[in-house]
């Protein structure tokens, strides 16, 4: 097949896409935007220049970043990837990719099987009445060890706990462990590119936990956006479309539609974020 850029004339909708016959409302209505899922989220995120990038807090976590017009080979446990052309003429836009395999399935883990709580926003509740992990850490390998480790044969477990811990702590250290796994990934993104995280644009349902959010910007040491729209794929699958019949100008009109919800600065001190990180490490 012939490679197409992500934004371009590609067809338009017909009886060849299921169209019935009686349906006037789509027809003929063009086709002119293809992405892949987290594709679409970081141009939906409108992560248009390297450094940028975008963690889609879900079941697992999914990370990418924009790394600029050169792909960039991992060393590090990561996936080069195309992240979009914008016409024939445009320049490839590369990124590199990451993904954790339990981050919102871990919450479930802890309402279904061990009863902690109650729902996901319970664990919040729980984490915030904690002043901190007090030496307790929870890696969340269910299924092995995605990036930036690959390795199967990884097993879940809970370290350092003592009498004094208590659900808190557990429902601290599963929120906690999502953000360490983030830093893993972007660590590795930087050591493979040489681009820095300039800032963590966020979406997907974990992002409604402000303890969570407050956290990773805090082990990051990046502030961390959450959008106005959150459901960023679709977003950029509309701009990517848009943009091809003229909808929309160029990435500066785009850019400019784009609005933040909350904005998460870190303020932990950077000896405490070292010894956290050297606990997870």
């Amino acid at each position: 097949p012939e490679i197409r850029p992500s934004s371009g004339a590609f067809g338009s909708v017909d009886s060849t896409c299921g169209l019935k016959s009686n349906d006037e409302l789509f027809r003929d209505v063009p086709l002119s935007g293809v992405l892949g899922d987290q594709q679409a989220a970081l141009f939906g995120q409108t992560a248009f220049h390297p450094g940028e990038a975008k963690n889609t807090y879900g079941t697992g976590l999914f990370l990418m970043m924009n790394t600029g017009t050169q792909p960039v080979p991992s060393a590090h446990g990561l996936l080069t990837t195309v992240a979009y052309r914008l016409g024939r003429d445009g320049d490839v836009v590369y990124a590199l990719e990451g993904s954790v395999s339990h981050s919102g399935s871990t919450l479930r883990w802890l309402r279904d099987q061990l009863g902690l709580i109650s729902s996901a926003a319970d664990s919040e509740t729980y984490a915030s009445e904690t002043s901190h992990n007090q030496g307790l850490y929870l890696v969340p390998a269910f299924s092995g060890l995605f990036s930036p480790h690959w390795n199967d044969r990884a097993r879940a477990c809970i370290v350092g706990m003592t009498a004094g811990h208590h659900r808190g702590h557990i429902c601290r250290a599963a929120l906690e462990a999502a953000c360490y796994q983030t830093r893993e990934i972007f660590d590795a993104i930087s050591m493979d590119s040489g681009v820095e995280l300039r800032a963590l644009n966020v979406d997907g349902g974990g992002t409604v936990n402000r303890f969570m959010m407050q956290f990773q910007a805090d082990m990051l040491g990046v502030e961390v956006v959450r959008p106005v729209v959150m459901e960023t794929t679709a977003l950029g699958a509309a701009f990517v479309a848009g943009l091809a019949v003229g909808v929309w100008r160029d990435l500066d009109e785009i850019e400019g539609l784009w609005a933040a919800e909350e904005r998460f600065v870190p303020r932990m001190e950077e000896r405490e974020r070292e010894r956290n990180w050297r606990g997870w490490k």
